[in-house]
C-alpha cells in the first residue's frame, strides 16, 4: 500500500479508502482513478497474513474505554473489523472503562496470541495516557492522542467541521447564527466553537457573544437553550448545534413557537446520527467519520507495524468531517428597508 501511495502521489489513508471503496470518504474521482491505476501498474493485491489452514489467526486488539453509552462505538468496531478482514486478521475488542488494571488484563490475554498490534481507542476525542507497556507493541491511537507524539493517532477534524457547518448557513444568507455548544469539558466542544468563530471571521461577520450558548449533550438541553435564543429581542435566523441530539431539541422548541424549519429558521447538527435523516425536515448535519478513522488506524498497523514501536515522533492525523446536506437549511431573504 505504501508503494501505491507513492506512485499515485497520495496518502496511505487515501489508498485504503479507494481500494476498500469507503463510501463516506470524500475523494475526487480523478484521485480514485489515479490510485486504481497505480495499484494495477504495480500489481498490488492484499495478501493474507497467514497461509490457508493456519488457525493461529493474526489479531488486532482494540481497547476502548466505553461501548454502551452512545451509538458512536459501533462505527469504530465495524470499520476496524472490515479493514482487518481484508488482510485476513480478526479484531479482539476489550471494553476497559479506562481502568488501567483492565487494560493490563486485556494485554495479558493478547500476549498469548499472534498479535499484529493495538488500537488504543477513546469514545470521546481526548488527550490520552496509554499504558507504558504499549511502547513496545505496535500501537495506533484511535480518537485520542498522546502529549509527546509517541504513537500515530487519528482524530476527527472538529475545528474544520465546525467551520463547514457554520459556512453552510452563511452561504444560505444567514448572518445571525447561534451556536449551542457542548459541555465545556468535552474537547470537541471547544474545537467546534473555534470552527464556528473562524467561519464568522472568514465571512467578515461580527461575533455576537449572546449567540454563543453553553448547551450540553441532550435533547432537553437543546430544547431549553433554543427557547432562550428564540426569546431574544433580536433572535437568530439559524442555529448550529453541537450535536444532532440537541438539534432534535431545537426542532421541538421551534415548533412550540409556531415556527417552521427551514422557512423561519435554519438548523444544522453534528455527528450524522441515523435519526437525523428521519427528522421532519431531514437534518443537515456533519459526518463524524469514525468508520473511516478506524480503517485508517488498522491500515497504519498493517503497513507500518515494523516501525510503530520505534522511538520517534508521530503525527496526529485529522480526518475530514464532511457536510451532509439535507433539508433543514433555507435561504435567508432580507426584507428591504
Amino acid at each position: 500500500m505504501i508503494d501505491v501511495a507513492k506512485r499515485a502521489g497520495v496518502s496511505q489513508a487515501t489508498v485504503s479508502f479507494v481500494l476498500n471503496n469507503v463510501s463516506n470518504a470524500r475523494i475526487a474521482w480523478d484521485t480514485r482513478k489515479r490510485v486504481l491505476a497505480a495499484a494495477e501498474e504495480i500489481g498490488y493485491r492484499k495478501h493474507p497474513l497467514h497461509p490457508p489452514g493456519d488457525h493461529n489467526v493474526p489479531v488486532i486488539g482494540l481497547l476502548i474505554d466505553e461501548l454502551t453509552s452512545t451509538p458512536f462505538a459501533a462505527p469504530f468496531l465495524e470499520g476496524a473489523r472490515d479493514e482487518a478482514a481484508d488482510a485476513d486478521c480478526v479484531v479482539a475488542t476489550f471494553s476497559t472503562r479506562g481502568d488501567r488494571s483492565l487494560e493490563e488484563a486485556a494485554l495479558d490475554v493478547l500476549a498469548g496470541r499472534r498479535l499484529v498490534g493495538i488500537l488504543y481507542t477513546s469514545l470521546l476525542t481526548r488527550l490520552a495516557e496509554p499504558p507504558e507497556r504499549l511502547r513496545t507493541i505496535p500501537t495506533v491511537l484511535l480518537n485520542c492522542y498522546d502529549k509527546d507524539g509517541s504513537y500515530p493517532s487519528v482524530v476527527p477534524g472538529d475545528v474544520a467541521g465546525g467551520q463547514v457547518a457554520t459556512e453552510a448557513l452563511l452561504r444560505a444568507g444567514h448572518r445571525r447564527i447561534a451556536h449551542i455548544g457542548g459541555e465545556s469539558w468535552i474537547e470537541a466542544s471547544g474545537d467546534r466553537i473555534h470552527g464556528y468563530r473562524q467561519a464568522l471571521a472568514t465571512w467578515d461577520v461580527p461575533f455576537d457573544p449572546d449567540l454563543l450558548r453553553p448547551g450540553g449533550w441532550t435533547v432537553p438541553s437543546g430544547r431549553t437553550t433554543t427557547r432562550e435564543l428564540l426569546a431574544m429581542r433580536n433572535p437568530p435566523t439559524a442555529i448550529f448545534c453541537f450535536n444532532d441530539r440537541m438539534a432534535i431539541g431545537a426542532y421541538e422548541a421551534v415548533r412550540e413557537r409556531g415556527l417552521r424549519i427551514p422557512r423561519d429558521i435554519s438548523v444544522v447538527g453534528f455527528d450524522d446520527e441515523e435519526i437525523s435523516s428521519y427528522l421532519d425536515p431531514p437534518l443537515t448535519t456533519v459526518d463524524l467519520p469514525h468508520d473511516a478513522m478506524a480503517r485508517w488506524a488498522v491500515s497504519q498497523l498493517l503497513d507500518n507495524r515494523a516501525t510503530l514501536s520505534a522511538a520517534r515522533k508521530w503525527r496526529k492525523y485529522k480526518m475530514e468531517c464532511a457536510l451532509v446536506e439535507r433539508a433543514s437549511v433555507g435561504t435567508y431573504l432580507r426584507v428591504p428597508v
